[in-house]
This record gives C-alpha cells, sequence and structure tokens, in this order.
C-alpha cells in the first residue's frame, strides 16, 4: 500500500542542459528537435479534475519514485500520452488569430457539461480509464475487465508534467490514492465556458468536457492548485513543460473556436517566443 503524505523527491530528469531537460522517451523534460520544433516528453496519472471554479484540498498518499524511462528523444511537443500537433511556430500565428473572449451570457455550472467521464467513444470504457492508460508509462499499468470495459485501469506509474515527478500507485480503488491522481483539463471547463462555451448546447458541451486531446493525467494537488486559472494565472511548476502546455492550450482554443483575453494572449505569447 502507500503511505499517506507527499514524497520528498521522485523520478527527477537527468541530463539537463542550460535548464532544459532532454528528453528519453517518456521521460520528463524539454527536448530540443531540429528547427522550432520543441520536444517534450512527460508520462503521468490521474482520477479527473476537482470542481473547477472551487478545488477542494484532498490528502495525498505518496508516490513511489523511479527514474524517467529510456529512449529515443521525441520530436514532439506533448505532455506525456497527450501530444501537440503543431509547432511553437505554429502556435504564436494560430495566437494572433484567436478571437477576444466575449461577455460570458450564462453562470458557468459543472452539470452543463454531461456526466464527468462518459463512454464518448463506445469502446465500453470511460474517457478516465482510457486516458488513464494512454499516459501511464509503457508496461506499467495493470488493467482489468469491468463490465464492457476491457481496460479498467487499477495501477500504474505515471510521468507528471506538473510537478515533474514519477507517479507510482498500487491500488487505484483506494480512495485517497483515486483523489491523489486526477485527470484534468488542459483548459479546464470554467475557462472554457467564460471564452465561448456558454453559448454552446448541451451536445457540444458534452464533447468539449470529454474531448482526450484537452485531458491529461496529473498530480492531484497541482491540479487543485491550478484550479479554472489560464496561463494568465497558473502554470506548471515544473518549468520543462511550459512550451509544450502552451502550444496545447493555443490548440485546444482554435480547435473549439473559443477565445482568449488580453492577458490571457499576452502570457502565451510571451511563453512561446521563450521556447
Amino acid at each position: 500500500m502507500i503511505d499517506r503524505g507527499r514524497a520528498a523527491s521522485i523520478g527527477r530528469v537527468r541530463g539537463r542542459n542550460h535548464g532544459l531537460a532532454w528528453v528519453h522517451g517518456r521521460g520528463l523534460g524539454l527536448g530540443l528537435a531540429p528547427g522550432l520544433a520543441v520536444g517534450l516528453a512527460l508520462g503521468l496519472f490521474l482520477t479527473g479534475c476537482q470542481q473547477e471554479s472551487e478545488p477542494e484540498p484532498v490528502p495525498t498518499p505518496s508516490a513511489t519514485s523511479s527514474a524517467p524511462s529510456d529512449g529515443s528523444a521525441s520530436s514532439t511537443l506533448a505532455l506525456s500520452g497527450l501530444a501537440a500537433s503543431g509547432t511553437v511556430a505554429e502556435a504564436l500565428g494560430t495566437l494572433e488569430l484567436l478571437p477576444q473572449s466575449g461577455r460570458v451570457v450564462t453562470r458557468y455550472d459543472r452539470d452543463d457539461y454531461g456526466e464527468r467521464w462518459e463512454d464518448v467513444d463506445g469502446n465500453g470504457c470511460n474517457q478516465r480509464d482510457d486516458v488513464l492508460l494512454r499516459d501511464a508509462i509503457p508496461g506499467t499499468a495493470t488493467v482489468a475487465p469491468q463490465g464492457d470495459c476491457d481496460h479498467d485501469v487499477l495501477a500504474g506509474s505515471w510521468d507528471d508534467p506538473y510537478t515533474g515527478l514519477v507517479l507510482t500507485f498500487d491500488d487505484l480503488k483506494d480512495t485517497d490514492q483515486a483523489q491523489a491522481l486526477q485527470i484534468d483539463h488542459l483548459v479546464p471547463l470554467s475557462e472554457a465556458h467564460q471564452s465561448g462555451a456558454d453559448r454552446w448546447d448541451a451536445q457540444r458541451r458534452l464533447e468539449f468536457a470529454n474531448d482526450e486531446d484537452n485531458l491529461l493525467a496529473v498530480d492531484g494537488p497541482a491540479n487543485n492548485r491550478k484550479g479554472d486559472s489560464d496561463p494568465a494565472e497558473w502554470m506548471p511548476p515544473y518549468e520543462p513543460s511550459h512550451c509544450a502546455y502552451a502550444v496545447i492550450w493555443v490548440e485546444v482554443k482554435d480547435t473549439w473556436s473559443l477565445g482568449v483575453d488580453a492577458a490571457e494572449r499576452a502570457a502565451l505569447e510571451s511563453l512561446l517566443r521563450s521556447c
């Protein structure tokens, strides 16, 4: 079983160069690929976002440590299994075209975005289990059949892009362990609501809430601290994640035709120009 309390130092990346960590496979860090592409590979784990408007503190079992996985350096901007489709330069161009956020016409209510973790792809498993399996360090996940789902995730190890730690859990049916690792909406539902989703119908809101291109497994306490913040208000404490985080944020906003406010736009432009 995993003891309560937080591990002081877990799975830090080796091989740093000028403040950046070279990525090896799913190890943590920022790798520099040819041209403008910035590589970054992280693995992680979680079980669901807390309500983004007022996140609740949760008890945190400590995670056991392990070294980053070995492998070839990636040329893709990624946060574990969640990868960007474009480059930093492309994200800067897209950011310029994103509309300014308008006035919110309806108040945010989590229930307006459907039940948590629907099986929107019809594979028998909900989005939580799909993301947990996708983001687990290869070969570490323990799964079992449950109903129509063939990969109910019970245990495993995840690289966390928010803290830079390798988190290992042995019983995800234990409430404390489940709360300590959460599935995050990179662009939070409440933030999206303030950026244009307030005008969507129920079906589009449900699809956004379960879009795997906006979901990733992360450290629960870090996710609680993030809440519904945008990049002007919060960024992962683990700085090598910043470039991928910013690029994917812009891509999600563009894909779903969401706007950005002035502070958010300025923060993203500054981040991307530093990559």
